[in-house]
């Protein structure tokens, strides 16, 4: 979900994962420059339809599959990905796109060797939003919940990405963080969980 804390964790783990002589390559959505200015331009207004925005995101996610992620695989890297193709399914169903048409719509996705699902409660995301980057139109969900005000939308929203999310969990067997916690504690989490695809990898070598 927004606001908790994600990137910050990305950019933890990776400084660590490096620290440990690991070679790592990060990404997130609309990092393709295929797909980055348009994207960019799209979500300034409300113009396009949720079936043509879930397909400019799986644009983006096909783009930096082939010419990022899998040759740094190919190459040894640990790929950290800061959400990846089950958080554009869920944005997608939020905003009416159909769940079997959205996840048959990844079936050329990489399976994850772990899908990590940092879990906050909505009053956790609300307080870190407030103080930090504070409300915007797309993580309040304005285009579908038309809400009279930011923070009713994003708690509506964010209520609706989280059952969503629940759902996936156990559909793909995510591994649920307590994300309430303060960065320290959900990085220990999150490094714990780490452990055995690490060894692997190590032995992989």
């Amino acid at each position: 979900t927004d606001g908790v804390g994600r990137s910050t964790q990305v950019k933890i783990l990776k400084k660590w994962l490096e620290k440990n002589s690991y070679a790592v390559s990060d990404t997130g959505l609309r990092r393709s420059p295929l797909t980055q200015p348009g994207l960019d331009e799209a979500r300034k207004g409300n113009t396009l339809t949720p079936l043509t925005i879930s397909l400019f995101y799986a644009t983006d996610f096909a783009d930096r599959l082939e010419n990022q992620i899998i040759p740094a695989l190919k190459a040894g890297f640990l790929v950290l990905s800061d959400r990846y193709f089950y958080s554009i399914i869920a944005r997608d169903v939020v905003r009416g796109v159909d769940p079997e048409w959205a996840r048959k719509l990844y079936g050329f996705a990489l399976i994850p060797d772990i899908v990590i699902y940092l879990k906050a409660e909505v009053e956790t995301l609300v307080t870190r939003i407030v103080h930090g980057r504070g409300f915007n139109f797309w993580e309040a969900g304005m285009d579908i919940i038309k809400a009279d005000n930011l923070y009713d939308s994003f708690v509506q929203y964010q209520t609706r990405m989280i059952e969503q999310f629940d759902k996936m969990a156990e559909e793909y067997h995510f591994k649920v963080i307590d994300a309430n916690q303060s960065v320290k504690a959900i990085n220990d989490d999150i490094k714990h969980e780490l452990l055995d695809i690490l060894a692997e990898s190590s032995r992989d070598k």
